[in-house]
């Protein structure tokens, strides 16, 4: 069997075991918005591998108009991947997907490069059986380890290790800048985290805390084992006394 009509089926049968709503291969293909987008993908990136660069573009935006799923030919996706729902995905160029990776709607792959950056890994890694959910963006050239999880609407920046849930979207200020140079995305690598520093001083503290405190443990217990050394010389000093007549 050809291995892109193999890969075809076996995208089908990956949407008809994870969606409860498609019932069969026929509904995958004719209904499936994800499904068409990831089709779409699949040929494009045959001919950018072939090297036919100018119509691997052409095809993938014919397929962006068509479904709402943006996914960069160059990107390299691996089997069993399942977009569910479709709407608003964009996958960049360097982008690295594993196998049996699960990713809803809204979903951005996103470099963190400026345009003068063009060579070299400018998006993520998402390793085998991850699941993306609705809304979020994963940026830059991170790794989101096997068997992770993002939560809906999450903002990652950083590394996700492998077996780990990561959430989160609050937005605070990071810095102050009068620099007016472009950042994709908004995002700075070398953008340093207040809180992240307001926490480590909090950790440190805490933990200086911790030691105070099992330093007074330490001598409190001390003070006890005196306590029950003189308690007891107490009651023998006592006990001849009490045997009087």
């Amino acid at each position: 069997m050809n291995s892109n009509f193999k890969q075809i089926l076996q995208d089908l049968d990956t949407i008809v075991a994870k969606d409860p709503a498609t019932t069969g291969r026929w509904e995958a293909f004719l209904c499936s918005p994800g499904y068409h987008g990831i089709l779409f993908y699949r040929l494009s990136h045959r001919l950018w591998q072939k090297g036919w660069r100018l119509s691997a573009r052409l095809l993938s935006q014919l397929g962006r108009l068509l479904t709402g799923v943006e996914i960069h030919p160059g990107a390299q996706i691996g089997k069993n991947f399942f977009i569910d729902h479709g709407m608003g995905v964009v996958i960049g160029e360097t982008a690295v997907i594993g196998d049996n990776v699960t990713m809803y709607h809204g979903v951005t792959l996103g470099g963190t490069k400026s345009y003068g950056g063009k060579s070299g890994k400018r998006h993520p890694t998402v390793e085998d059986n991850v699941v993306i959910g609705a809304g979020a963006q994963v940026l830059g050239p991170i790794t989101v380890g096997k068997n992770a999880k993002v939560g809906a609407n999450a903002t990652v920046v950083k590394d996700v290790p492998q077996n780990t849930t990561v959430i989160g979207t609050a937005a605070h200020r990071a810095e102050t800048s009068r620099s007016c140079a472009f950042i994709p995305y908004g995002i700075n690598a070398k953008t340093a985290d207040p809180y992240e520093k307001r926490i480590a001083e909090y950790d440190k503290a805490i933990a200086g805390y911790d030691k105070a405190i099992a330093g007074y443990n330490k001598t409190i217990a001390e003070y006890d084992r005196r306590l029950a050394e003189l308690e007891k010389k107490l009651a023998a000093l006592s006990e001849p006394s009490s045997r009087q007549p």
